[in-house]
Protein backbone atom coordinates (compact mmCIF):
# COMPACT_ATOMS: atom_id res chain seq x y z
CA UNK A 1 0.00 0.00 0.00
CA UNK A 2 1.29 3.44 -0.91
CA UNK A 3 2.02 5.86 1.90
CA UNK A 4 2.13 9.05 -0.13
CA UNK A 5 0.11 12.05 0.96
CA UNK A 6 -2.22 11.58 -2.02
CA UNK A 7 -3.02 7.99 -1.21
CA UNK A 8 -6.83 7.66 -0.77
CA UNK A 9 -6.32 4.73 1.59
CA UNK A 10 -4.40 6.99 3.96
CA UNK A 11 -7.17 9.55 3.78
CA UNK A 12 -9.75 6.85 4.62
CA UNK A 13 -8.01 6.01 7.90
CA UNK A 14 -6.59 9.46 8.63
CA UNK A 15 -9.29 10.42 11.10
CA UNK A 16 -8.87 7.32 13.31
CA UNK A 17 -5.60 6.56 15.08
CA UNK A 18 -6.64 2.95 15.76
CA UNK A 19 -7.35 2.28 12.10
CA UNK A 20 -4.02 3.77 11.07
CA UNK A 21 -2.25 1.60 13.61
CA UNK A 22 -4.13 -1.54 12.50
CA UNK A 23 -3.39 -1.04 8.80
CA UNK A 24 0.30 -0.32 9.43
CA UNK A 25 0.93 -3.52 11.42
CA UNK A 26 2.83 -6.15 9.44
CA UNK A 27 1.86 -9.77 8.96
CA UNK A 28 5.34 -10.89 10.05
CA UNK A 29 4.90 -9.03 13.34
CA UNK A 30 1.43 -10.55 13.87
CA UNK A 31 2.81 -14.08 13.51
CA UNK A 32 5.56 -13.41 16.04
CA UNK A 33 3.54 -11.35 18.53
CA UNK A 34 0.46 -13.57 18.69
CA UNK A 35 -0.01 -14.97 22.19
CA UNK A 36 -2.95 -16.00 24.30
CA UNK A 37 -3.90 -13.28 26.78
CA UNK A 38 -6.90 -14.31 28.84
CA UNK A 39 -7.59 -11.76 31.56
CA UNK A 40 -10.21 -9.29 30.38
CA UNK A 41 -10.74 -5.91 32.00
CA UNK A 42 -12.90 -6.30 35.09
CA UNK A 43 -11.93 -9.96 35.73
CA UNK A 44 -10.61 -11.02 39.15
CA UNK A 45 -8.69 -14.26 39.71
CA UNK A 46 -8.31 -16.50 42.77
CA UNK A 47 -4.82 -17.92 43.10
CA UNK A 48 -3.57 -17.76 46.68
CA UNK A 49 -0.45 -15.56 46.60
CA UNK A 50 -1.13 -14.87 42.89
CA UNK A 51 -4.73 -13.72 43.46
CA UNK A 52 -5.81 -10.56 41.72
CA UNK A 53 -8.83 -8.35 42.33
CA UNK A 54 -9.82 -5.96 39.56
CA UNK A 55 -11.01 -2.47 40.40
CA UNK A 56 -12.12 -1.83 36.82
CA UNK A 57 -15.50 -2.16 35.16
CA UNK A 58 -15.74 -4.43 32.10
CA UNK A 59 -14.83 -2.63 28.86
CA UNK A 60 -16.74 -3.93 25.79
CA UNK A 61 -15.11 -3.83 22.38
CA UNK A 62 -16.07 -0.87 20.23
CA UNK A 63 -18.31 -1.33 17.15
CA UNK A 64 -15.26 -0.68 14.95
CA UNK A 65 -13.13 -3.31 16.69
CA UNK A 66 -15.91 -5.88 16.35
CA UNK A 67 -16.50 -4.90 12.72
CA UNK A 68 -12.86 -5.56 11.81
CA UNK A 69 -12.96 -8.94 13.53
CA UNK A 70 -16.17 -9.82 11.66
CA UNK A 71 -14.56 -8.89 8.35
CA UNK A 72 -11.65 -11.25 9.03
CA UNK A 73 -14.12 -14.17 8.81
CA UNK A 74 -16.23 -12.89 5.93
CA UNK A 75 -16.24 -12.47 2.16
CA UNK A 76 -13.23 -10.74 0.60
CA UNK A 77 -13.84 -11.10 -3.14
CA UNK A 78 -14.29 -13.99 -5.59
CA UNK A 79 -12.55 -17.27 -6.35
CA UNK A 80 -11.14 -18.37 -9.71
CA UNK A 81 -11.45 -21.87 -11.13
CA UNK A 82 -7.82 -22.06 -12.23
CA UNK A 83 -7.65 -25.77 -12.95
CA UNK A 84 -8.05 -28.21 -15.88
CA UNK A 85 -11.41 -29.30 -17.26
CA UNK A 86 -10.00 -31.97 -19.61
CA UNK A 87 -8.01 -35.07 -18.66
CA UNK A 88 -4.85 -36.21 -20.49
CA UNK A 89 -6.78 -39.23 -21.84
CA UNK A 90 -9.36 -36.98 -23.47
CA UNK A 91 -12.13 -37.49 -20.90
CA UNK A 92 -13.73 -34.55 -19.10
CA UNK A 93 -12.56 -33.38 -15.68
CA UNK A 94 -15.36 -32.12 -13.46
CA UNK A 95 -14.81 -28.37 -13.15
CA UNK A 96 -17.94 -27.53 -11.17
CA UNK A 97 -17.00 -28.81 -7.76
CA UNK A 98 -17.30 -25.54 -5.83
CA UNK A 99 -20.46 -24.62 -3.94
CA UNK A 100 -19.79 -20.87 -3.85
CA UNK A 101 -18.07 -18.32 -6.06
CA UNK A 102 -17.61 -15.68 -3.33
CA UNK A 103 -14.17 -15.91 -1.75
CA UNK A 104 -13.74 -15.79 2.01
CA UNK A 105 -10.88 -14.85 4.31
CA UNK A 106 -10.27 -18.52 5.16
CA UNK A 107 -9.66 -21.43 2.79
CA UNK A 108 -12.60 -23.79 2.33
CA UNK A 109 -12.89 -27.32 0.91
CA UNK A 110 -14.60 -26.99 -2.49
CA UNK A 111 -15.31 -23.41 -1.48
CA UNK A 112 -18.26 -24.74 0.50
CA UNK A 113 -18.15 -21.80 2.94
CA UNK A 114 -19.86 -24.14 5.40
CA UNK A 115 -18.73 -22.41 8.60
CA UNK A 116 -21.06 -19.93 10.24
CA UNK A 117 -19.72 -17.72 13.00
CA UNK A 118 -21.85 -16.80 15.97
CA UNK A 119 -20.69 -13.67 17.78
CA UNK A 120 -21.51 -13.33 21.47
CA UNK A 121 -21.25 -10.04 23.33
CA UNK A 122 -23.08 -8.18 26.09
CA UNK A 123 -25.83 -7.15 23.66
CA UNK A 124 -26.68 -10.62 22.45
CA UNK A 125 -25.96 -13.63 20.29
CA UNK A 126 -25.46 -12.77 16.62
CA UNK A 127 -25.23 -14.90 13.49
CA UNK A 128 -22.62 -13.57 11.06
CA UNK A 129 -24.35 -14.35 7.78
CA UNK A 130 -22.42 -15.42 4.69
CA UNK A 131 -23.26 -13.34 1.59
CA UNK A 132 -23.26 -15.56 -1.49
CA UNK A 133 -23.25 -14.97 -5.23
CA UNK A 134 -24.80 -11.73 -6.40
CA UNK A 135 -25.43 -10.63 -2.82
CA UNK A 136 -21.67 -10.61 -2.16
CA UNK A 137 -20.98 -8.71 -5.39
CA UNK A 138 -23.63 -6.11 -4.55
CA UNK A 139 -22.18 -5.65 -1.06
CA UNK A 140 -18.87 -4.56 -2.55
CA UNK A 141 -20.58 -1.96 -4.72
CA UNK A 142 -21.69 -0.23 -1.51
CA UNK A 143 -18.53 -0.71 0.58
CA UNK A 144 -14.91 -0.56 -0.66
CA UNK A 145 -13.68 -4.14 -1.13
CA UNK A 146 -10.13 -3.27 -0.02
CA UNK A 147 -9.70 -2.82 3.71
CA UNK A 148 -7.24 0.05 3.36
CA UNK A 149 -9.89 2.07 1.49
CA UNK A 150 -12.53 1.83 4.21
CA UNK A 151 -13.52 4.54 6.65
CA UNK A 152 -14.81 3.76 10.13
CA UNK A 153 -18.36 4.10 8.78
CA UNK A 154 -17.56 1.65 5.98
CA UNK A 155 -16.33 -0.97 8.43
CA UNK A 156 -19.41 -0.66 10.61
CA UNK A 157 -21.74 -0.69 7.58
CA UNK A 158 -20.13 -3.92 6.40
CA UNK A 159 -20.60 -5.53 9.81
CA UNK A 160 -24.21 -4.38 10.04
CA UNK A 161 -24.88 -5.90 6.60
CA UNK A 162 -23.86 -9.38 7.75
CA UNK A 163 -24.91 -9.36 11.43
CA UNK A 164 -28.22 -10.91 12.44
CA UNK A 165 -29.31 -10.79 16.05
CA UNK A 166 -30.66 -14.14 17.20
CA UNK A 167 -31.10 -13.59 20.96
CA UNK A 168 -30.68 -10.81 23.51
CA UNK A 169 -27.94 -11.25 26.09
CA UNK A 170 -24.89 -13.46 26.34
CA UNK A 171 -24.66 -17.22 26.56
CA UNK A 172 -25.49 -18.33 30.06
CA UNK A 173 -24.55 -21.65 31.66
CA UNK A 174 -23.65 -22.78 35.18
CA UNK A 175 -19.96 -21.96 35.56
CA UNK A 176 -18.90 -25.50 36.33
CA UNK A 177 -18.29 -28.89 34.71
CA UNK A 178 -19.90 -30.27 32.53
CA UNK A 179 -20.81 -26.88 31.06
CA UNK A 180 -17.32 -25.38 31.11
CA UNK A 181 -13.96 -27.14 31.19
CA UNK A 182 -11.55 -26.36 34.04
CA UNK A 183 -10.66 -22.73 34.68
CA UNK A 184 -12.65 -21.62 31.63
CA UNK A 185 -15.69 -21.52 33.89
CA UNK A 186 -14.19 -18.64 35.86
CA UNK A 187 -13.33 -16.19 33.10
CA UNK A 188 -14.56 -17.44 29.72
CA UNK A 189 -17.54 -15.55 28.26
CA UNK A 190 -16.91 -12.75 30.76
CA UNK A 191 -18.86 -9.47 30.70
CA UNK A 192 -17.35 -7.03 28.22
CA UNK A 193 -15.76 -9.74 26.06
CA UNK A 194 -16.70 -10.66 22.50
CA UNK A 195 -16.60 -14.35 21.56
CA UNK A 196 -16.71 -16.01 18.13
CA UNK A 197 -18.06 -19.56 17.90
CA UNK A 198 -17.70 -21.54 14.62
CA UNK A 199 -20.51 -23.90 13.60
CA UNK A 200 -19.96 -26.09 10.49
CA UNK A 201 -22.92 -27.08 8.29
CA UNK A 202 -22.00 -30.53 6.99
CA UNK A 203 -25.23 -31.16 5.07
CA UNK A 204 -24.67 -29.30 1.78
CA UNK A 205 -21.01 -30.17 1.42
CA UNK A 206 -21.66 -33.82 2.30
CA UNK A 207 -24.04 -34.02 -0.66
CA UNK A 208 -21.58 -32.05 -2.80
CA UNK A 209 -18.73 -34.45 -1.96
CA UNK A 210 -20.88 -37.43 -3.00
CA UNK A 211 -21.66 -35.72 -6.30
CA UNK A 212 -17.97 -34.95 -6.91
CA UNK A 213 -16.78 -38.50 -6.14
CA UNK A 214 -19.56 -39.98 -8.27
CA UNK A 215 -18.53 -37.84 -11.23
CA UNK A 216 -15.60 -40.14 -11.90
CA UNK A 217 -15.86 -42.04 -15.21
CA UNK A 218 -18.37 -44.88 -15.58
CA UNK A 219 -16.83 -47.99 -14.09
CA UNK A 220 -14.39 -46.08 -11.90
CA UNK A 221 -16.70 -44.30 -9.47
CA UNK A 222 -16.35 -45.51 -5.86
CA UNK A 223 -18.71 -48.00 -4.25
CA UNK A 224 -19.99 -46.46 -1.02
CA UNK A 225 -20.14 -48.84 1.91
CA UNK A 226 -21.56 -48.41 5.38
CA UNK A 227 -18.67 -49.60 7.51
CA UNK A 228 -20.84 -49.27 10.62
CA UNK A 229 -23.16 -52.03 9.41
CA UNK A 230 -22.62 -55.68 8.55
CA UNK A 231 -23.98 -56.86 5.22
CA UNK A 232 -27.76 -57.27 5.50
CA UNK A 233 -29.18 -59.05 2.44
CA UNK A 234 -32.52 -57.80 1.13
CA UNK A 235 -32.92 -58.79 -2.52
CA UNK A 236 -32.58 -62.20 -4.12
CA UNK A 237 -29.24 -61.08 -5.58
CA UNK A 238 -28.08 -60.07 -2.09
CA UNK A 239 -29.03 -63.44 -0.61
CA UNK A 240 -27.31 -65.31 -3.41
CA UNK A 241 -24.09 -63.35 -2.80
CA UNK A 242 -24.39 -63.90 0.96
CA UNK A 243 -24.79 -67.67 0.47
CA UNK A 244 -21.89 -67.82 -2.00
CA UNK A 245 -19.67 -66.01 0.50
CA UNK A 246 -20.65 -68.42 3.26
CA UNK A 247 -19.47 -71.44 1.28
CA UNK A 248 -16.32 -69.70 0.02
CA UNK A 249 -17.32 -69.26 -3.60
CA UNK A 250 -16.75 -65.48 -3.38
CA UNK A 251 -14.96 -63.23 -0.95
CA UNK A 252 -16.71 -62.36 2.29
CA UNK A 253 -18.81 -59.18 2.26
CA UNK A 254 -17.88 -57.51 5.56
CA UNK A 255 -19.91 -54.31 5.30
CA UNK A 256 -23.14 -53.08 3.78
CA UNK A 257 -22.67 -51.91 0.18
CA UNK A 258 -25.09 -49.04 -0.26
CA UNK A 259 -27.43 -50.05 -3.05
CA UNK A 260 -26.73 -53.71 -2.39
CA UNK A 261 -25.13 -56.23 -4.71
CA UNK A 262 -27.11 -54.86 -7.64
CA UNK A 263 -25.34 -51.52 -7.28
CA UNK A 264 -21.95 -53.16 -6.66
CA UNK A 265 -22.21 -55.20 -9.87
CA UNK A 266 -24.10 -52.67 -11.96
CA UNK A 267 -21.08 -51.36 -13.82
CA UNK A 268 -21.17 -47.70 -12.76
CA UNK A 269 -19.08 -48.16 -9.60
CA UNK A 270 -16.03 -50.29 -8.93
CA UNK A 271 -15.59 -52.57 -5.94
CA UNK A 272 -11.84 -51.90 -6.21
CA UNK A 273 -12.36 -48.40 -4.79
CA UNK A 274 -14.69 -48.62 -1.80
CA UNK A 275 -15.62 -45.41 0.02
CA UNK A 276 -16.44 -46.18 3.69
CA UNK A 277 -18.76 -43.51 5.11
CA UNK A 278 -17.30 -43.89 8.59
CA UNK A 279 -13.90 -42.81 7.30
CA UNK A 280 -15.28 -39.95 5.22
CA UNK A 281 -16.78 -38.40 8.39
CA UNK A 282 -16.93 -34.61 7.89
CA UNK A 283 -15.19 -34.85 4.48
CA UNK A 284 -12.75 -32.18 5.72
CA UNK A 285 -15.52 -29.59 5.70
CA UNK A 286 -14.60 -28.56 9.24
CA UNK A 287 -11.03 -27.50 8.36
CA UNK A 288 -12.10 -24.02 7.31
CA UNK A 289 -13.30 -23.26 10.85
CA UNK A 290 -9.72 -23.54 12.11
CA UNK A 291 -8.39 -21.27 9.36
CA UNK A 292 -10.98 -18.66 10.34
CA UNK A 293 -10.06 -18.91 14.01
CA UNK A 294 -6.41 -18.29 13.13
CA UNK A 295 -7.48 -15.27 11.06
CA UNK A 296 -9.35 -13.96 14.06
CA UNK A 297 -6.39 -14.41 16.39
CA UNK A 298 -4.01 -12.57 14.04
CA UNK A 299 -6.56 -9.80 13.50
CA UNK A 300 -7.05 -9.47 17.24
CA UNK A 301 -3.29 -9.14 17.65
CA UNK A 302 -3.21 -6.39 15.04
CA UNK A 303 -6.01 -4.63 16.96
CA UNK A 304 -3.97 -4.87 20.20
CA UNK A 305 -6.70 -6.94 21.86
CA UNK A 306 -6.46 -9.80 24.26
CA UNK A 307 -7.24 -13.04 22.38
CA UNK A 308 -7.92 -16.51 23.75
CA UNK A 309 -8.79 -19.67 21.78
CA UNK A 310 -10.14 -22.24 24.22
CA UNK A 311 -12.79 -24.88 24.84
CA UNK A 312 -16.30 -23.63 24.19
CA UNK A 313 -19.18 -24.52 26.51
CA UNK A 314 -19.63 -28.25 26.27
CA UNK A 315 -21.79 -30.31 23.93
CA UNK A 316 -24.77 -30.89 24.14
CA UNK A 317 -25.47 -27.93 26.45
CA UNK A 318 -24.25 -25.32 23.97
CA UNK A 319 -26.88 -26.53 21.48
CA UNK A 320 -29.73 -26.06 23.93
CA UNK A 321 -31.79 -23.11 25.16
CA UNK A 322 -33.74 -23.69 28.36
CA UNK A 323 -34.20 -20.39 30.24
CA UNK A 324 -36.06 -22.10 33.11
CA UNK A 325 -32.90 -24.05 33.95
CA UNK A 326 -30.39 -21.27 33.28
CA UNK A 327 -29.25 -22.73 29.93
CA UNK A 328 -29.03 -20.00 27.32
CA UNK A 329 -27.22 -21.58 24.37
CA UNK A 330 -27.92 -21.64 20.66
CA UNK A 331 -31.38 -23.20 20.72
CA UNK A 332 -30.86 -25.68 17.86
CA UNK A 333 -33.71 -27.99 16.89
CA UNK A 334 -33.21 -31.65 17.86
CA UNK A 335 -34.27 -34.20 15.28
CA UNK A 336 -34.29 -37.94 14.76
CA UNK A 337 -36.74 -40.02 12.76
CA UNK A 338 -35.59 -43.06 14.76
CA UNK A 339 -34.96 -42.04 18.37
CA UNK A 340 -32.78 -44.45 20.31
CA UNK A 341 -34.55 -46.62 22.87
CA UNK A 342 -31.54 -46.46 25.19
CA UNK A 343 -28.61 -44.12 25.60
CA UNK A 344 -26.45 -47.18 26.18
CA UNK A 345 -27.22 -48.98 22.90
CA UNK A 346 -24.01 -50.28 21.35
CA UNK A 347 -25.24 -49.84 17.76
CA UNK A 348 -25.14 -47.59 15.93
CA UNK A 349 -22.02 -45.77 17.11
CA UNK A 350 -21.97 -42.10 18.08
CA UNK A 351 -23.13 -39.80 16.59
CA UNK A 352 -25.64 -41.90 14.61
CA UNK A 353 -27.34 -43.10 17.82
CA UNK A 354 -27.77 -39.54 19.10
CA UNK A 355 -30.14 -36.70 18.33
CA UNK A 356 -29.13 -34.62 15.34
CA UNK A 357 -29.00 -30.85 15.94
CA UNK A 358 -30.21 -29.62 12.57
CA UNK A 359 -30.61 -25.83 12.84
CA UNK A 360 -32.40 -22.82 14.24
CA UNK A 361 -35.78 -22.46 12.55
CA UNK A 362 -35.77 -19.59 10.08
CA UNK A 363 -32.21 -18.59 11.00
CA UNK A 364 -29.78 -21.36 10.07
CA UNK A 365 -31.22 -24.60 8.72
CA UNK A 366 -29.44 -27.74 7.58
CA UNK A 367 -30.27 -29.34 4.25
CA UNK A 368 -31.86 -32.36 5.89
CA UNK A 369 -35.13 -33.43 7.52
CA UNK A 370 -37.25 -31.80 8.86
CA UNK A 371 -36.25 -28.78 6.70
CA UNK A 372 -36.63 -30.76 3.46
CA UNK A 373 -39.39 -33.19 2.54
CA UNK A 374 -36.90 -35.94 1.68
CA UNK A 375 -33.28 -36.36 0.71
CA UNK A 376 -34.05 -36.43 -3.01
CA UNK A 377 -35.23 -32.84 -2.55
CA UNK A 378 -32.03 -32.02 -0.64
CA UNK A 379 -29.83 -33.27 -3.50
CA UNK A 380 -31.98 -31.35 -5.98
CA UNK A 381 -31.49 -28.21 -3.86
CA UNK A 382 -27.70 -28.49 -4.05
CA UNK A 383 -27.92 -28.91 -7.81
CA UNK A 384 -30.26 -25.91 -8.02
CA UNK A 385 -27.84 -23.75 -6.01
CA UNK A 386 -25.04 -24.70 -8.40
CA UNK A 387 -26.79 -24.98 -11.77
CA UNK A 388 -30.19 -23.31 -11.34
CA UNK A 389 -31.16 -19.89 -12.78
CA UNK A 390 -29.10 -17.95 -10.20
CA UNK A 391 -26.64 -20.73 -9.48
CA UNK A 392 -22.90 -20.63 -8.99
CA UNK A 393 -22.23 -21.88 -12.53
CA UNK A 394 -24.92 -19.89 -14.35
CA UNK A 395 -24.57 -16.21 -13.48
CA UNK A 396 -21.65 -15.06 -15.64
CA UNK A 397 -21.62 -11.59 -14.10
CA UNK A 398 -20.91 -13.03 -10.66
CA UNK A 399 -18.67 -15.85 -11.85
CA UNK A 400 -16.52 -13.40 -13.83
CA UNK A 401 -15.34 -11.39 -10.82
CA UNK A 402 -11.96 -13.18 -10.75
CA UNK A 403 -11.62 -13.49 -14.54
CA UNK A 404 -10.15 -11.09 -17.07
CA UNK A 405 -13.57 -10.62 -18.63
CA UNK A 406 -17.08 -12.05 -18.63
CA UNK A 407 -16.55 -13.89 -21.94
CA UNK A 408 -13.75 -16.02 -20.46
CA UNK A 409 -15.89 -16.83 -17.44
CA UNK A 410 -18.80 -17.84 -19.67
CA UNK A 411 -16.48 -20.08 -21.71
CA UNK A 412 -15.32 -21.85 -18.56
CA UNK A 413 -18.90 -22.42 -17.38
CA UNK A 414 -19.97 -23.88 -20.75
CA UNK A 415 -17.14 -26.41 -20.67
CA UNK A 416 -16.83 -27.21 -16.97
CA UNK A 417 -19.20 -30.16 -16.91
CA UNK A 418 -22.05 -31.38 -14.73
CA UNK A 419 -22.38 -34.42 -12.44
CA UNK A 420 -23.64 -37.39 -14.51
CA UNK A 421 -27.20 -38.63 -14.14
CA UNK A 422 -25.92 -41.97 -12.73
CA UNK A 423 -23.94 -40.09 -10.08
CA UNK A 424 -26.94 -37.97 -9.10
CA UNK A 425 -29.13 -41.08 -8.85
CA UNK A 426 -26.59 -42.88 -6.62
CA UNK A 427 -26.11 -39.76 -4.46
CA UNK A 428 -29.85 -39.73 -3.77
CA UNK A 429 -29.81 -43.46 -3.00
CA UNK A 430 -26.99 -42.98 -0.46
CA UNK A 431 -28.77 -40.07 1.22
CA UNK A 432 -32.05 -41.99 1.38
CA UNK A 433 -30.24 -44.99 2.85
CA UNK A 434 -28.81 -42.91 5.69
CA UNK A 435 -32.20 -41.50 6.71
CA UNK A 436 -33.96 -44.86 6.35
CA UNK A 437 -31.25 -46.69 8.32
CA UNK A 438 -30.32 -44.16 10.99
CA UNK A 439 -33.20 -41.67 11.01
CA UNK A 440 -30.89 -38.74 10.35
CA UNK A 441 -28.63 -37.09 7.77
CA UNK A 442 -25.73 -37.34 7.84
CA UNK A 443 -25.30 -40.36 10.11
CA UNK A 444 -21.52 -40.80 10.38
CA UNK A 445 -21.09 -37.15 11.36
CA UNK A 446 -23.44 -34.44 12.61
CA UNK A 447 -25.57 -32.15 10.45
CA UNK A 448 -23.89 -29.25 12.24
CA UNK A 449 -20.43 -29.87 13.62
CA UNK A 450 -19.00 -28.00 16.58
CA UNK A 451 -15.19 -27.94 16.55
CA UNK A 452 -15.47 -27.51 20.32
CA UNK A 453 -13.41 -24.32 20.54
CA UNK A 454 -14.13 -20.62 20.32
CA UNK A 455 -12.13 -17.41 20.58
CA UNK A 456 -12.64 -14.62 23.08
CA UNK A 457 -11.44 -11.04 22.57
CA UNK A 458 -11.16 -8.37 25.22
CA UNK A 459 -9.65 -5.14 26.34
CA UNK A 460 -7.08 -6.53 28.73
CA UNK A 461 -6.89 -5.96 32.46
CA UNK A 462 -3.54 -4.29 31.91
CA UNK A 463 -2.90 -3.80 35.63
CA UNK A 464 -2.88 -7.59 36.06
CA UNK A 465 -0.20 -7.97 33.40
CA UNK A 466 1.82 -5.04 34.77
CA UNK A 467 1.89 -6.81 38.11
CA UNK A 468 2.67 -10.36 36.99
CA UNK A 469 3.94 -10.46 33.39
CA UNK A 470 7.16 -9.65 31.60
CA UNK A 471 6.58 -6.14 30.21
CA UNK A 472 7.01 -7.46 26.67
CA UNK A 473 4.10 -9.87 27.03
CA UNK A 474 1.31 -7.27 26.94
CA UNK A 475 3.20 -4.22 25.69
CA UNK A 476 1.08 -3.81 22.57
CA UNK A 477 -2.16 -4.15 24.50
CA UNK A 478 -1.02 -1.54 27.04
CA UNK A 479 -0.17 0.84 24.20
CA UNK A 480 -3.53 0.04 22.61
CA UNK A 481 -5.41 1.68 25.48
CA UNK A 482 -3.98 5.02 24.42
CA UNK A 483 -4.12 4.52 20.66
CA UNK A 484 -7.71 3.26 20.65
CA UNK A 485 -8.84 5.45 23.60
CA UNK A 486 -10.15 2.42 25.51
CA UNK A 487 -11.89 2.83 28.81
Amino acid sequence: MSTTADDPAEHAAADHAGLRDFLSYSFADAIQDRRTRRVAQGVSLEGGPLSYTSENAPSPLSPLEEAILIASTSVTGAVMHDGPIDRPNGNKELGTMFLEVAGRAGSSADNAQATSMFMINDEGIWLIERPRGEQAVDLFTQIPPRWEDRTEDDWISFANAVKRKVYDGRFEFPREWPYYLGWNGQHSNAPGTTCFLPIVDNTRQYINVLLILLSEPHGKAPLFVDDWSAFKPKSAMDWAAWAAAKVGLVDAIPYQPIGGIKRARGGFVTQDTPAPLGQIATARTDYEAHFLLQNLMLTGEALRLGGWVHGAPMIPHIWKRDPANGILGLGFREYSAKPSTSRWKRWPPVPASQLNYVGIDGVLEGLCPPYVTDMDAAVDQVLEEKFGPNGTYVNAKVFAQAYKDEALAATYMRNAGHPPAEGIEYTKEICRYLVETYGRFPAHTDAFYLPGIWVQFSHLETEYYERFANPRHARRQVEGKRIWKRG
